[in-house]
């Protein structure tokens, strides 16, 4: 049976109106998952920028942290180094206060005189040499013949040696030293220096670790004590 033109324009319309439809929904549809998608890439981009900034704030956080200990440890060095430094004007300040006590020595010939002997014999035994030259102050040289023969006899009878003394009258050690002696042998190829500002540095250097320990204390971090 043949549909008359009302029926077929009533078909039409109504297959038009089923396309329009599956195409709002299939709209509908699309831009919902696009809608989704967009959310979640969204969120995607949000969480790692999240994670960068997360980063960027920890990574700063432990370049602070660094900074203040270095900053601490470089303070506290300084500190232990301002330490370090005022205990040494310290000793130096009485080293320098007993190098200044050392021309009172010389004032005592008797005492001066029994030195002499020992600053001696002790040259000896270090060059143990048969002939040895003595160069002392000029003020001292009648004090240091004096006591050459204690010397010699000492040496005589520990080392079983003679030794032949010279005393040098031309060339002295310098006058503004505190005393002592310098005893030399072979032509001055070799020496000894004996006089008071030179043992006092021997003294001061070996008994350092012990003044120290005595003015501030053992260290608990001192390894080493030369």
């Amino acid at each position: 049976m043949a549909l008359n033109d009302e029926e077929v324009d009533k078909q039409i319309k109504h297959m038009v109106a089923f396309i329009n439809q599956e195409a709002n929904e299939k709209a509908t549809e699309m831009n919902f998952k696009a809608e989704e998608e967009f959310n979640i890439e969204k969120g995607r981009l949000v969480q790692q920028e999240k994670i960068k900034i997360s980063a960027m704030y920890e990574r700063k956080e432990k370049q602070v942290d660094i900074q203040k200990k270095i900053s601490y440890s470089n303070e506290l060095n300084q500190s232990r180094l301002r330490i370090l430094s005022e205990r040494d004007k310290h000793i130096q300040s009485i080293f320098n206060e007993t190098q200044q006590q050392l021309a009172g020595i010389s004032s005592n010939p008797d005492k001066y005189r029994k030195l002499l002997e020992g600053l001696l014999g002790q040259a000896f035994h270090q060059l143990l040499e048969e002939n040895v030259t003595v160069r002392a102050r000029k003020v001292d040289i009648a004090l240091v013949e004096a006591a050459i023969p204690a010397a010699v006899k000492e040496y005589a009878v520990s080392t079983k040696k003679t030794v032949n003394v010279t005393v040098d009258k031309q060339n002295f050690l310098a006058a503004d030293i505190a005393g002592g002696v310098e005893v030399s042998a072979r032509g001055g190829k070799i020496s000894v220096v004996n006089t008071l500002e030179n043992r006092l540095k021997l003294v001061y250097k070996q008994m350092l670790p012990e003044i120290r320990s005595s003015m501030f204390g053992e260290s608990t971090t001192r390894k080493f004590f030369d």
